[in-house]
């Protein structure tokens, strides 16, 4: 259990926090100092926060539903305030100045308000502090086009690889870079390359415009925070279909099922047309788990890489999108491979434990056999 306090007032300032927003701050402040990547509150219980991936909660009084739906009332922007009020839902961003910054999802369950926060830090960082090899992951970076999707499931680090990839694009690459996000994560300073950072509210009215404007303003690289319908994706095929590197991520766990939710953006009478134009553009997948670590606490990513080479792209072309998974189970040399391959790493090098990586892995029985010493062939 975390251990709360409240602190008293600070007299420098000239005007005061609420009492709700002062309970709030706090609470962050706990949560970033103790390391959590997510605050969660339900009203009636204490606040919980997510350490290395477990949940725990705070040694404090309840919150109570009046305290969360006046901190949401109070910072949720104008922009914003009708979808509050009319679907009980809502995404935002919020600072403070002593714990950082948040990306703020509210939301109501049985007629009472909850929140989740999710800790933004203020640098993107990089890959060796993500404990990533950036080598398969820069050769897909570096494209001039295509769709490269970083997928996961919810905080799996998908984010800070993607901010980590622009860091280094960042500090080595001429590039003009324009990012659609709701809401901003990482902030950029302009180094080699040019950052316009939209934020959907507050720079632009709602995604579809943003979506719609980007092509006109000479990107580069266009970030779109997340590949989430048909429109977005046929968006960014157009994109790189004319000279752009498209960036997103995309909520699935294996490269085979980020590849089958491609698909799904398309009814079933347009399947031919959607292998044509997936396998056009797509530069590849980053997929990524988070582990625990077996010694030092904290977690460790594992990936699963496709990189969208010939062999690729005309399996895709011929529907034998099952064939794809062979290729991950084999081909290291190329830059792409299989979360087995990468488990099978980390267990060798003492980063995670035997247990763990079973637990985690798509297919335990074959990771299994990869410890005894015996591999598919190439």
């Amino acid at each position: 259990m975390v251990k709360y306090s409240r602190r008293n007032p600070n007299p420098c300032f000239s005007r005061m926090p609420t009492p709700h927003t002062e309970l709030f701050n706090d609470l962050l402040k706990l949560a970033v100092d103790s390391g959590a990547s997510d605050i969660v509150i339900k009203a009636g219980k204490p606040g919980y926060v997510r350490l290395s991936g477990r949940l725990k909660p705070v040694d404090m009084d309840p919150i109570t539903d009046a305290e969360a739906e006046a901190f949401v009332n109070e910072h949720v922007p104008k922009v914003f305030s009708q979808l509050w009020i009319d679907y009980g839902q809502v995404d935002f961003a919020y600072y403070s100045a002593e714990a950082g910054r948040f990306r703020v999802n509210a939301f109501h369950q049985r007629g009472q308000v909850s929140l989740v926060f999710r800790h933004i830090k203020s640098s993107a960082p990089t890959f060796e502090q993500l404990q990533l090899d950036p080598e398969p992951i820069l050769r897909l970076a570096k494209a001039k086009d295509g769709i490269l999707l970083v997928c996961g499931a919810t905080g799996s680090g998908k984010s800070s690889t993607m901010a980590a990839m622009l860091n280094w694009i960042n500090q080595n690459l001429d590039r003009h870079i324009i990012t659609l996000e709701d809401p901003i994560e990482f902030t950029f300073q302009d180094d080699k390359s040019v950052f316009q950072q939209r934020e959907i509210g507050l720079d632009v009215p709602n995604f579809e415009l943003a979506i719609k404007a980007v092509l006109r303003q000479n990107p580069d690289i266009i970030l779109i925070g997340e590949m989430r319908d048909r429109e977005t994706f046929e968006t960014a095929i157009s994109a790189a279909e004319t000279g752009h590197l498209v960036l997103s991520t995309m909520h699935a766990g294996t490269v085979s099922q980020a590849l089958t939710r491609l698909f799904e953006f398309f009814p079933p009478e347009q399947q031919l047309l959607a292998r044509r134009q997936i396998a056009s553009s797509l530069r590849g997948f980053i997929c990524q788990k988070l582990l625990p670590a077996l010694e030092g606490g904290g977690r460790v990513p594992a990936n699963e890489i496709l990189a969208a080479d010939s062999t690729v792209r005309n399996l895709i072309l011929e529907g034998q999108n099952e064939k794809i998974q062979g290729l991950l189970d084999t081909g290291a040399d190329t830059g792409t491979f299989s979360f087995n391959r990468d488990l099978y790493r980390l267990i060798k090098a003492g980063k995670i434990s035997k247990a763990d990586g079973l637990r985690f892995s798509p297919n335990p029985q074959a990771l299994e056999m990869n410890l005894k010493g015996i591999f598919m062939k190439t």
